[in-house]
């Protein structure tokens, strides 16, 4: 194959691997000139009409899964007899080669690369695609660390031929989830049983189960619970053992009920809040249902990838063959040829009346979005059938409504094919978890994996620290469907702050209606003389006017008492008022008027009559920087003043 050109466009340039059915090699793209990864089916399987139309539709269903963490699938085609699928390459390793050589891994960069597996397997289910063979030497890991899953759906394909032609269960038996080993249908939760062993591994660098044969291997799947990590790595915490146990439980109703599901509780694993948590307790297993299984023998494993074997279902064959009657063998030879040549007038009847008349086909028309009756009216109006009907969860079609068909639309099909519908039971419901009194920043993650219709942030001002989440609506513990969900998340922006006014000049009364209008508290420390402020006023403030504070705290205030009392000095003056009456007049009414601290002109301070001369004493207080005065009126008359300066 090495030089070879496949479809005149993809240039073989080596081997990369192989398995029991198909070749893998490494291929350039001489259109797109990128290097390119072609599975190329083996060529005693592409003989087979059967497995080659499976192994094109499932490939076919597979280039639907577009993921960061799934091996993109870029063209199916035939060159001649060769079947072959054209992948994207992923220059790395195996995860199986990396266990190999890292293991045990930390618990932290376990849980990174399978929360890149749950996130494509994710993907892939929503799709409606199970992988069925999840094991490290499926998982590919690129250089920078990136996690990609290959063989989706190509491992069913060839699976399920593989059991119509051998009764066999094809798969890893190490990683063989207990519904498979006892021939059960696989679902979306046989992933997720992978999945856990595969984080088993990759925490101890061993298997859980293990034994001289594959049928002591897949006996243990059925009937031993997943043994402890924590036996083994004691510094793994309870909560990070707890996601295996629930992820490997028997009965797959008590496993995570999708792999999101399994991918939420990852993204919290570690954190301090679940250091504590109790362990996992699984439920019995179910010793009836283990009885229930087919009888499984060994066969020799068949040429196939690294790590698989081949678990086989028969009847039991005689006890001891030597005590079985032996009779005597007829010629057969007759009734085989009569046998080949009616094959062979029905198979030319079939191909003349093939070449003649022809297989007319049809495409398959989009009933998306249509009742399930609707779309099976459709269908046979278009020449097919419809098929069985399965139910799954979707955040985006209402409940009754048809999401896909299978094969999808638009391929192009025999007429009277059987056409599968898939309808929706409505998004899925969850337990709204408790988001208050967490950072909103640190759970961006969780919040864009729930998948809500719309996350909407409130922010207010509250004692908690900036960002803290202090409610939200819907409340914890709801059950909801996210995507039609509008969450509304309320988060603290801390202690509100405010600017001070300028308080100078503001007597009690206004003290008080601020603090009531701005939610401080007003203190007042000190009362202080001030010349220029009126008593009882403020005259500083303390934060000064402008500054930001946290609503609630306190602005302390100086009062004024008014001027500064300054030094009196008293002066007594003795005065002598002489007595000169006329003839008509006996007494004379005098009049002392005095100016000083306490005393104004406009009102005399003394008023008497004399008869005769008569010495007076004045009493003078002045203040520093002030002057007094004094003036004598004598029958309306002024005889003596003066200004008495203070000195």
């Amino acid at each position: 194959m090495i030089g070879k050109r496949i479809s005149g466009r993809y240039e073989v340039l080596g081997l990369l691997g192989g398995g029991g059915m198909s070749t893998v090699y490494l291929a350039q793209d001489i259109i797109l000139d990128r290097p390119v990864a072609i599975k190329v089916l083996r060529q005693d399987f592409s003989d087979e009409d059967e497995l080659r139309k499976r192994f094109q539709r499932e490939a076919l269903s597979a280039t639907s899964l577009v993921h960061p963490n799934i091996v993109n699938i870029y063209d199916v085609g035939e060159d001649g007899d060769l079947q072959y699928l054209v992948m994207e390459y992923v220059e790395g390793q195996t995860l199986k080669e990396y266990i190999k050589d890292h293991a045990p891994l930390a618990p932290a960069e376990a849980v990174e690369i399978m929360k890149q597996l749950c996130s494509g397997i994710t993907a892939a289910h929503l799709h409606g695609i199970i992988h069925r063979d999840i094991k490290p030497q499926n998982i590919l890991m690129d250089r920078e660390g990136q996690v990609k899953l290959t063989d989706f759906g190509i491992a069913m394909a060839l699976s399920a031929t593989a059991l119509t032609r051998t009764n066999s269960v094809m798969g890893t038996v190490h990683y063989l989830s207990p519904e498979q080993a006892r021939g059960g249908m696989a679902t979306k939760r046989t992933d997720i049983y992978s999945l856990g062993i595969v984080l088993y591994e990759m925490l101890t660098g061993k298997l859980p189960f293990s034994g001289e044969s594959a049928v002591s291997i897949a006996l243990k799947h059925l009937q031993e619970q997943t043994p402890s990590v924590r036996a083994l790595r004691p510094d793994i915490p309870q909560s990070l053992e707890n996601v295996i146990l629930k992820a490997t439980a028997k009965d797959s109703a008590e496993r995570y009920p999708s792999a999101e599901a399994m991918l939420r509780d990852l993204h919290t694993v570690l954190s301090p809040e679940r250091s504590g948590e109790a362990p996992y307790e699984p439920p019995p297993i179910d010793e009836e249902a283990t009885k229930a299984i087919p009888i499984i023998r060994d066969e020799p494993a068949s040429e196939s990838t690294i790590g698989t074997n081949t678990v086989t279902s028969s009847s039991p064959e005689p006890a001891d063959e030597a005590k079985a009657p032996i009779k005597k063998k007829r010629k057969k030879w007759p009734l085989v040829l009569g046998g080949i040549i009616l094959l062979a007038l029905f198979t030319g009847i079939v191909l003349y009346m093939t070449g003649v008349i022809g297989t007319r086909q049809a495409e398959v028309p989009d009933v998306s979005g249509m009742t399930a009756e609707e779309a099976a009216k459709e269908l046979e109006q278009a020449g097919f059938l419809a098929g069985e009907t399965d139910e799954e969860h979707s955040p985006d079609i209402e409940e009754g409504a048809v999401i896909r068909t299978s094969p999808q639309a638009g391929r192009v099909r025999d007429e009277g094919e059987t056409i599968d519908l898939v309808v929706s039971i409505g998004p899925e419901k969850v337990e709204l978890t408790d988001f208050t009194g967490r950072d909103h920043e640190s759970i961006s993650d969780v919040l864009e994996d729930y998948g809500f219709r719309n996350v909407e942030i409130k922010e207010e001002f509250s004692e908690e620290a900036p960002g803290t989440i202090i409610s939200q609506d819907p409340e914890a513990g709801e059950e909801i469907a996210p995507s039609q969900t509008d969450l509304v998340l309320t988060v603290s922006k801390g202690l509100e702050m405010i600017g001070t006014e300028n308080l100078s000049g503001f007597d009690e009364q206004q003290l008080n209606d601020y603090a009531k209008r701005s939610g401080f508290n007003i203190r007042i420390v000190a009362e202080k003389p001030s010349d220029s402020v009126e008593a009882g006023r403020v005259i500083s403030q303390d934060p000064e006017a402008g500054t930001e504070l946290e609503k609630g705290s306190t602005i302390e205030v100086v009062l004024s008492k008014g001027p500064e009392a300054k030094p009196v000095k008293t002066y007594i003056q003795a005065i002598t008022i002489p007595y000169e009456p006329s003839e008509e007049e006996a007494e004379q009414a005098v009049e002392i008027y005095i100016r000083d601290n306490t005393r104004t002109m406009d009102q005399p301070a003394e008023s008497f009559a004399i008869s005769a001369d008569e010495t007076r004493r004045i009493r003078l207080e002045i203040s520093e920087g002030q002057t007094g005065a004094y003036k004598i009126v004598r029958d309306g008359e002024t005889i003596d003043e003066a200004t008495i300066p203070y000195e």
